[in-house]
């Protein structure tokens, strides 16, 4: 905290170092990125302390966050295909599969029936395209981690009733905690040197979508609106009533931003919420929160709602608030370790802290089944099961399951990489009744095994357990060594 500034004088010189340095490792860097990350970067050395005065937090008025059901009553529009054709769907895709033990992008991991993220995507849209004979292109805002292989793989979609765009995300150096100094050695981003570069977050969808001409491009063919959301939430889908919502406003009233939230669980504790403040809707993030207050966002009972990071967003609005330079996003400063031990920084946005920006903003309370991201093994697991079925690329609750709310499922860490994840099940089981899984140590499943109630399948260190095939275990603890050998 002692680095970042102390006084004008040293704010100008660490900035004027740093310009002089950056030019001689980014000499080839765009001059949009480059000048992006110094203005992050000079925002950045100005802020002192927490971006929010915790006094000034009030819950936003009751009309400012509508209930989907509400939405829902006005009906579809009486001409589907003229709004959806107001339309474009906008997918982050700049997140690598690291994290599950994947190599290139996330989108590209199977999910279900052999369909990766991205195949599920070109589906859904497919098939509100031929449905309503209407022409939604798909957006991937893909960062310099996902761009080579994603644009491979689109060439398997060119015979579908999709048009796909693609963009990338902007490029900046990683900063060193301790002198403030970008790392990148060159402008290489193969090797160690990868390690140098990061993408700056979705936050930066409004410039970089504006910068590459085809926000411009996009409204000159007549689409008013874009649905961004994460490529990796398969709850994620283009919702008919939230557009006939929008597209029925009179033009001095229309909404510019809707913000999907849902209902807080102690699962998202950590997750975005919507706040009053200075008169405005606000997104308030886990990283803008004083340290003595992160406890009391966290609750559940003061903070109920969360942001799903589904958003409806006007795009001659974007093109407004970009020329005017207005929209000043909170920075969320996340710090990393390195393999080599170096601690550094990252300057990051959110695009739903946009929201503030625009006018007549507004959340939308929808079920939870629009929030079905797959973060981990153990979300894989939910959405493989037969818990969903899948039509025309969405995943829905199956009807035979007696609650609307999905298992708490929690696999361990020898499940964490998806291969791993794969050879532990012969088949996935049947978690139709299924409420609590917790699985720890060497566990392997065999075929047809039903998991219903509270299953709980500890293998301590040394041991091993072989759930054999056509188990069915309910309201179970199972633990110590149970092998099934093969004769």
């Amino acid at each position: 905290e002692s680095q970042r500034g102390t006084s004008d004088l040293k704010d100008v010189f660490i900035v004027s170092l740093l310009i002089n340095t950056i030019w001689f490792v980014l000499f080839q860097i765009s001059r949009k990125d480059f000048d992006g990350f110094k203005k992050i970067f000079h925002r950045f050395l100005q802020v002192k302390g927490p971006s929010v005065d915790w006094a000034k937090i009030n819950r936003p008025p009751e009309d400012s966050i509508q209930p989907y059901e509400k939405i829902k009553a006005k009906g579809l529009p009486d001409n589907v295909s003229a709004s959806l054709n107001k339309l474009a769907v906008v997918k982050l895709n700049g997140g690598l599969g690291t994290s599950m033990g994947c190599k290139g992008p996330k989108s590209l991991i199977s999910v279900r029936n052999e369909n990766t993220f991205l195949d599920l995507t070109v589906q859904q849209i497919e098939h509100l395209n031929k449905t309503f004979n209407a022409d939604v292109p798909l957006v991937l805002m893909n960062s310099f981690n996902t761009d080579d292989d994603t644009k491979k793989i689109l060439q398997k979609y060119k015979h579908h009733r999709v048009n796909i765009h693609t963009f990338n995300q902007s490029r900046y150096p990683r900063i060193n905690k301790e002198s403030l100094l970008p790392i990148a050695k060159n402008m290489a981003v193969s090797g160690e040197n990868a390690e140098a570069w990061y993408p700056p977050g979705h936050g930066d969808i409004y410039a970089s979508f504006s910068n590459c001409g085809l926000l411009d491009k996009l409204i000159a063919e007549g689409k008013e609106y874009i649905f961004v959301s994460n490529i990796d939430n398969l709850g994620a889908t283009v919702d008919l009533f939230i557009l006939h919502h929008l597209m029925s406003q009179p033009a001095d009233r229309r909404c510019e931003f809707i913000m999907e939230v849902t209902d807080k669980t102690r699962a998202d504790v950590k997750g975005g919420t919507l706040i009053q403040y200075d008169d405005h809707l606000r997104l308030l993030e886990i990283a803008q929160v004083p340290k003595a207050h992160v406890d009391e966002f966290k609750s559940v009972t003061k903070f109920k709602i969360f942001n799903t990071n589904n958003l409806w967003i006007s795009l001659p609005a974007i093109k407004r608030l970009h020329e005017k330079n207005a929209m000043d996003l909170e920075i969320i400063v996340n710090p990393k370790t390195l393999d080599g031990g170096l601690n550094v920084i990252q300057l990051e946005t959110a695009v739903g802290a946009a929201i503030k920006s625009f006018n007549n903003a507004m959340g939308v309370n929808v079920p939870r089944s629009r929030f079905l991201p797959v973060k981990t093994s153990s979300d894989l697991l939910l959405v493989m099961s037969n818990l969903y079925s899948l039509d025309a690329g969405s995943l829905t609750m199956s009807k035979r399951r007696e609650f609307p709310t999905t298992p708490h499922v929690k696999l361990g860490s020898s499940f964490t990489k998806v291969q791993d994840f794969l050879t532990r099940f012969e088949s996935i089981p049947d978690m139709l009744e299924l409420d609590h899984l917790t699985v720890s140590g060497d566990v392997t499943f065999g075929k047809n095994v039903s998991l219903k109630g509270t299953v709980i399948i500890i293998a301590n260190h040394g041991d091993r357990i072989d759930i054999p095939a056509g188990a069915m275990l309910e309201n179970k603890i199972v633990s110590g060594n149970l092998r099934i050998l093969d004769h």
